[in-house]
């Protein structure tokens, strides 16, 4: 395959998916027929350990890339993308839930005009307790980042890969993509997918990843509002804290020269140097981090151990 030709990417990250994978990837390549379009199929094997990498040697035409231990989902999908041709990119999970029926009304919608399209699980088919918990995050990412979209845990999308030139994956922040597209002025919507219920293989949602989760959204909230400005968070912070301390050591100075009020034995003069100074550091912080963003680069790292073409 020529893959200057390719227009659309699957990515598919997987994690001891040895009973979901074969199926899925018939299933895509279904898919793929009834689209018509050059496509490259390519499976990120996360270290698994259960024998998903020799289920996937025996798969073509496919490309699998194999980490060299688990590095999460954002990251595998992150690898993916680096290592992909098309033009277009469409992304699901590996445990069959996702439907690759759905590629054409994804590919559809984006070409109305749209830089990337998510999918909305209106009829979930998740455990009431996975529910519950999406939509308290849900209920956070409304107040927080307001990114538009009603399922933000949907690794079903579609998205033109330009998209990717300035988001970079790690942690948990897949679930964060239609936010930081958002807030770089990336036109996205939504549209109503199938979701399926896990027939094989077992949930790799826990408890880690709600708390991994929330702390990605404080940080994408963060960086939406004082990414490129930090001075403007810790700079007001600092001043703030200045000159609150800087009232309270003058009011203190008062009372001592005009009513002679005794401070040996009080801790408001503590208080008070130890806020002013605490504000100027917090307002040079601010003023070391701006300059840091400003020449700064990423580097992302990605301990691959493999990557296999299988025509």
């Amino acid at each position: 395959m020529n893959r200057n030709n390719i227009e659309l990417s699957v990515i598919v990250p997987v994690y001891n998916e040895k009973e979901s994978v074969k199926k899925l990837f018939s299933e895509i390549t279904e898919s793929l027929k009834k689209i018509k379009m050059t496509a490259e199929i390519i499976f990120v094997d996360d270290g698994s350990t259960d024998g998903t990498d020799k289920i996937l040697a025996k798969l073509k035409p496919i490309t699998v890339i194999s980490h060299r231990k688990n590095c999460g989902q954002s990251t595998a999908i992150e690898t993916g993308i680096q290592h992909s041709s098309g033009a277009m990119i469409i992304t699901l999970d590996g445990d069959g839930q996702n439907d690759p029926a759905d590629f054409s009304i994804l590919l559809d919608k984006l070409n109305e005009g749209y830089d990337a399209v998510c999918g909305w699980r209106a009829k979930r088919r998740d455990t009431e307790s996975k529910k519950f918990i999406s939509r308290g995050a849900k209920l956070l990412r409304n107040i927080l980042i307001q990114d538009g979209v009603h399922d933000a845990g949907c690794t079903l999308r579609a998205y033109r890969r330009y998209c990717f030139n300035e988001v970079h994956l790690y942690g948990e922040l897949h679930r964060m993509i239609p936010a930081m597209l958002n807030m770089r002025g990336f036109k996205i919507t939504e549209i109503k997918v199938n979701h399926r219920q896990r027939l094989r293989g077992k949930t790799k949602y826990s408890w880690s990843r709600v708390s991994n989760g929330f702390l990605d959204m404080v940080q994408v909230w963060l960086n939406q509002k004082y990414g490129k400005r930090p001075l403007y968070l810790f700079g007001s912070c600092g001043l703030v804290l200045m000159i609150i301390s800087g009232g309270l050591l003058g009011l203190m100075a008062v009372m001592r020269l005009f009513f002679d009020y005794h401070l040996s034995d009080k801790i408001w003069p503590l208080m008070g140097v130890f806020g002013f100074i605490s504000g100027m550091q917090l307002l040079i912080f601010g003023i070391i981090a701006d300059l840091v963003i400003s020449n700064s680069k990423h580097w992302l790292e990605t301990p691959i151990r493999s990557i296999q073409t299988y025509e």
